[in-house]
């Protein structure tokens, strides 16, 4: 009895990672039914909440969420579901993760926040979306020594949807004289970078 019954919890875990990736949320819905593990992980260390994150499924994702899945689980990449979402541009998800007790404690391989890539890599909603939430850490700095000021600069191109982060940046307080771990200001790498727009808005700031 206990054999057969360590089997079909095992089918249970696996089939609540595989109707994750699936999207398959009848499916999620009769093993949740079934107490199937919610926190149960991969050779990867991925739950299936982590699992729907990574293939954007937001119906599995928001059933697993609202079920209790743990929205800061991290796996062998340091990749939580939140961070993840962030970093992708998956507003859905991020917006489910924060109603859900998302942690800015929690970072990703890099030491940043869900922020900080998403400004380099110009999602704006999501930027939009972390900084409308109260005490969110806009001037964290992370394992390069970079804030999300400063990598909405160096790593991007200087285009539109970066010259909207920046000045977004800006309005939420960011501190615009924070430099990097070599002593270079934000307004110092847009005029190495040529980045007319951004450097106007970090003088008018009062950046240095």
């Amino acid at each position: 009895m206990t054999a057969c019954s360590q089997d079909e919890k095992h089918r249970s875990v696996k089939d609540l990672l595989t109707a994750a990736a699936d999207n398959d949320t009848t499916a999620i819905q009769s093993l949740l039914k079934a107490n199937a593990n919610l926190e149960a992980r991969d050779s990867k260390k991925r739950t299936p909440l982590m699992v729907a994150a990574y293939h954007h499924h937001t119906a599995a994702a928001a059933m697993l969420i609202t079920a209790g899945a743990d929205v800061n689980a991290q796996d062998d990449m340091l990749n939580s579901p939140f961070l993840y979402a962030g970093a992708e541009g998956y507003t859905d998800i991020l917006q489910l993760c924060l109603h859900a007790g998302a942690r800015f404690d929690v970072y990703n391989r890099y030491g940043g926040s869900a922020l900080i890539p998403a400004c380099e890599r110009g999602h704006v909603d999501v930027v939009k979306t972390l900084l409308a939430v109260k005490d969110f850490p806009i001037d964290h700095v992370n394992r390069l020594g970079w804030t999300a000021l400063l990598e909405a600069i160096i790593l991007s191109n200087g285009g539109p949807k970066h010259v909207e982060i920046v000045q977004l940046l800006v309005d939420a307080g960011a501190n615009v004289n924070l430099a990097d771990g070599d002593g270079v200001s934000p307004l110092a790498h847009a005029r190495t970078k040529g980045f007319t727009a951004i450097v106007k808005i970090l003088e008018k700031a009062g950046a240095r």
